[in-house]
């Protein structure tokens, strides 16, 4: 290679499309994989959507000039680990997903299949890396932990397992020729970092790059080179170069910059063309594209390209599928978060150029799997770019036939066959690694199949009908401000403040767990002077109202007491020092109390001595005492029916108990990681339980339980953010959504929750200008439902307590949205008495409409006819003479001429009368006309005197 030739792609230029050109509609994921999340074959491209477990399908052209239509498929579900990255195979349109499913995408306008063609696996663990073999049709090779496998994926077989890897595979690449395999991994050394290794096909090993974090290998097209692209001890991004025939040590290392994202590197055969881009995430800087000549990484670039948006993965288009006529030697896919963004680079050169397209590799395979795995190693033909001359055959793999196969029978599964084809959805997957909590769906997961692709569903995906909810804040006449002296060290179980439909209980910071209790019904400033309070006599913990009783307000004590304290009617008058009743049993400090939804007079508590116990408040002593946890008890919830009581434990499990069957957990299943803190609500009518807490990283996230299968693990794990505070749920049972958001949030999430996939559908999220210290929703009966309302809460701020109402934006408000507002629970009254409830009976709400009695349905509004805005086709099309249409023509002229017998407008001006007419030496017969011209002084010049 001469360094001083100059590059024929010297003047390469990089073109962002507009955005009309974007694809758009989608929902990118930001799983944590070593893969790129996003393929492309010379009909389709292939993403990872938002949520584990589905992928985007798009075609790569859109046909005629119209819209592409983004679809789905639902690859797996269950017992999965973080959506795995996937390969698109040269020789067929098939792509592959962890376990390994395989399947084949269908020809342009066709539906997608409803079932994986195959299934490769079980592999022993999660699937990082995937790829097929460049020459034979059904080679896979795939890593999964410190294993590679070749398999033949027509019998469905492993061909062998390369086992010689130290640590975590993170990276594959076949050599073009398909004879050697090279991999990076973490592997150990003796040094303080462990450092990365390369090996190719098992037969040797070098250390590669310093730093554990992400790195990726590529061969430089038929030569014996391999780029590696990763971290230096220094945290740099560097590139090397390394020649197998003297693989002792890198031939050349390069720092590129000092970007934390990882580094993608792209390489192009045909051209020597290396571009180099990193994931950047929404907060880091501008992601920019570098094009390196000949693939030399000391080289200075050709191009460099600075993109929009952040980078979630990257991909060339294959060149096949390049618009040679327009010198477009390479084009890069760049998926984001909402759009997928193709990079043109041109040679600015006319029509077709040889030089610049060489004949590239074409679609028939070279050679079988079991003649490549008996030594045959024969090449794929390569085939001309020029239009004229490109090749019309195509070739479909006969592995996997036209209609799915039932999947081999290969021992214990996990069921992650998936739905198969469904629409796209406002879909969320975890960001962690592969747990035994695995992540079937996000915010809008495992979809349900679509009859229409391309309807307006199968573009956007299943939406919940509450997607454009929108949270406002009430008027400031509502609001009861000057607040003074709150607390704001409430322990982390606790919500912060109580509230009912009357009055709401605020924590102060004074000595002596005083608590303050404001009325609803008078809002306004409240004075600067002290306000009347409660005197707990200890910090308060925990506290919450009575849902029978408005009244009774029950406070949790750090000295492990509990006390029940009778409000006044009419308000909080003067300070309260004496409780009511002073509940007495645990050892330890308290951390929550819940109210029975059903049974009056019931009340349970968790405490640090890790236990639970049950208390009846008419009597005034403890009635059950549930055991079995080992650490510290996050949070308890009881069931909507009031039979079971779940909880949430420091010891990352879950526990079910039927109080009164039994005083140990019915059922334990795993919870979330770390021991940061965790909710639980009861969802889906009391089947499913929902759970808040957050990863190994710190990340927020929820999951989503079946009661009835806690040791199965959650259904699906939905990653949100980063942040310190623990997620607080509250479900509206009438609507299936549930509000999420932590002390010192200004974000609240919104999500409809759906007993089957899909789990998840985002709605539009509510956003205060400042942190709020708690978030407590009110009773159903506070929404006001002429404005479609569908829930309320209250925001507690530094010195502020504001409403805010959630509702539906609907054109018909003067009808009652009875799909929004089914019969809701008479909550006010309870089901049965404490004393029956132990003695184990059960009862339930009654339920009442909250339609207005002057309201009627919007489901028995009248229908109206829809209004004719076109003239019908039929108007324009009748045939006409041509007398007809000459006749319509001068009509149409005479109207706008005016018509003929109107009079002109001089006809209106009035004439000089005859008698006007005086005077003698006029013009005419020597009579004077000088009425009508003036005389001059004196004639003009040239003119004779008279």
């Amino acid at each position: 290679m001469n360094r001083f030739k100059a590059s024929k792609f010297r003047h390469t230029e990089a073109r962002l499309p507009r955005r009309e050109a974007w694809i758009g509609g989608i929902r990118a994921g930001s799983v944590a994989s070593c893969g790129n999340h996003v393929k492309a074959s010379c009909r389709w491209i292939a993403f990872n959507a938002e949520s584990a477990g589905v992928l985007g399908i798009v075609p790569l052209e859109c046909e005629d000039g119209g819209k592409r239509t983004v679809s789905q498929l639902c690859c797996h579900s269950g017992k999965l680990g973080v959506c795995q990255p996937y390969g698109v195979s040269p020789a067929s349109a098939m792509l592959l997903r962890r376990r390994v499913n395989v399947w084949r995408l269908p020809e342009s306008g066709q539906d997608m299949p409803s079932g994986a063609g195959l299934t490769l696996g079980p592999g022993g663990g999660p699937v990082d890396v995937l790829q097929f073999h460049p020459t034979a049709d059904g080679v896979l090779a795939s890593g999964a932990g410190k294993r590679v496998t070749v398999w033949d994926v027509g019998q469905q077989q492993p061909l062998t397992a390369l086992d010689s890897h130290g640590d975590q595979l993170q990276s594959l690449a076949w050599k073009p020729d398909g004879r050697l395999l090279g991999t990076s991994c973490k592997v150990s050394s003796s040094h303080g970092r462990p450092p990365h290794g390369m090996a190719w096909h098992s037969a040797a090993g070098v250390p590669g790059h310093e730093h554990n974090k992400d790195s990726r290998l590529l061969w430089m097209g038929s030569s014996d080179c391999l780029i590696s692209v990763g971290f230096s001890q220094m945290r740099e991004r560097e590139v090397k170069l390394w020649d197998t025939r003297r693989f002792s040590g890198a031939m050349l290392t390069v720092a590129v910059d000092t970007s934390p994202g990882a580094a993608i590197p792209l390489y192009d055969a045909d051209t020597g063309l290396l571009v180099l881009a990193g994931k950047v995430s929404p907060r880091g800087p501008c992601p920019c594209l570098r094009c390196l000549p000949h693939g030399h990484p000391a080289r200075p670039p050709v191009t460099q390209c600075r993109t929009e948006g952040s980078t979630r993965g990257l991909a060339t288009v294959p060149r096949l599928a390049l618009d040679v006529m327009a010198c477009e030697v390479l084009r890069v896919l760049q998926l984001t978060d909402t759009a997928l963004v193709p990079i043109s680079y041109l040679v600015p050169r006319k029509e077709f150029h040889e030089d610049l397209f060489p004949d590239c590799a074409g679609t028939l395979p070279g050679t079988s799997a079991q003649a490549w795995w008996a030594g045959d190693n024969q090449q794929v033909g390569r085939v001309s770019l020029h239009p004229a001359r490109r090749p019309t055959e195509t070739f479909s793999s006969p592995i996997i036939a036209c209609t799915p196969l039932p999947v081999a029978d290969t021992g214990p599964t996990d069921t992650d066959e998936g739905s198969g084809y469904s629409s796209p959805s406002s879909l969320a997957s975890p960001s962690s690694d592969a747990t035994p909590l695995s992540a079937s769906t996000g915010p809008s997961s495992g979809f349900v199949s679509s009859p229409s692709q391309k309807s307006l569903q199968s573009i956007l995906g299943p939406s919940s009908r509450f997607r454009h909810a929108q949270g406002r804040v009430l008027h400031r006449d509502t609001h009861l401000t000057n607040l003074r002296g709150l607390s704001l060290t409430t322990p982390g179980e606790c919500d912060g403040f109580c509230a009912n439909h009357q009055r709401v209980a605020l924590p102060l910071l004074s000595a002596g767990g005083q608590i303050a209790v404001l009325e609803l019904s008078k809002p306004g400033r409240l004075p600067d002077t002290a306000v009347p309070t409660i005197q707990n006599g200890v910090a308060v913990a925990d506290l919450s109202w009575d849902p029978f009783d408005p009244r009774r307000l029950a406070v949790a004590g750090e000295d492990a007491k509990i006390r029940l304290w009778r409000i006044p009617e009419g308000g909080l008058q003067e300070t309260l020092c004496e409780p009511e009743a002073v509940l007495q049993g645990h050892t330890e400090k308290i951390y929550s109390i819940r109210f029975h939804p059903l049974a009056s007079d019931l009340l349970v508590s968790s405490s640090y001595d890790t236990t639970v116990r049950i208390w009846d408040l008419s009597a005034g002593r403890e009635v059950l005492c549930l055991r079995g946890h080992t650490d510290q008890i996050f949070s308890l919830a009881w069931s909507p029916d009031g039979k079971k009581l779940a909880t949430a434990s420091k010891d990352g499990r879950l526990r079910l108990y039927e109080p009164r069957r039994s005083p140990q957990p019915q059922q334990e299943g795993p919870g979330p990681e770390g021991g940061r803190g965790a909710r639980l609500v009861w969802v889906c009518g009391g089947d499913y339980l929902l759970v808040s807490g957050f990863d190994s990283r710190s990340e927020r996230r929820i999951l989503l339980y079946r009661a009835q299968a806690l040791p199965e693990g959650p259904l699906s794990v939905l990653g949100l953010d980063v942040a310190p505070s623990t997620l607080l749920p509250f479900y509206d049972e009438d609507t299936s959504v549930v509000f999420l958001t932590g002390k010192g949030d200004t974000r609240v999430f919104l999500y409809e929750v759906t007993p089957e996939p899909p789990y998840f559908l985002e709605c539009n999220s509510f956003t205060s200008s400042e942190p709020h210290k708690g978030f407590v929703f009110l009773p159903k009966t506070a929404c006001e439902v002429r404005e479609v309302e569908f829930a309320r809460a209250l925001r507690l701020g530094q010195s502020t307590l504001e409403p805010v109402a959630f509702h539906v934006p609907r054109v018909k408000k003067e009808y009652f949205q009875d799909d929004i507002y089914p019969p809701t629970r008479i909550w006010w009254e309870p089901g049965l008495s404490g004393s029956a409830w132990l003695a184990g009976e059960d009862g339930q709400h009654r339920r009442a409409s909250l339609r207005p009695a002057d309201m009627t349905p919007v489901s028995q509004a009248p229908k109206e006819a829809p209004a004719r805005k076109f003239v019908p086709a039929s108007v324009y099309l009748e045939e006409k003479s041509d007398e007809q249409k000459k006749e319509e023509l001068l009509s149409a002229m005479v109207a706008r001429l005016g018509n003929r017998d109107d009079p002109l407008p001089q006809d209106s001006f009035e004439g000089v009368d005859e008698d006007e007419w005086v005077g003698t030496g006029g013009l005419r017969g020597g009579k004077d006309t000088a009425g009508l011209v003036p005389p001059c002084r004196s004639p003009p010049p040239g003119l004779p005197q008279d």
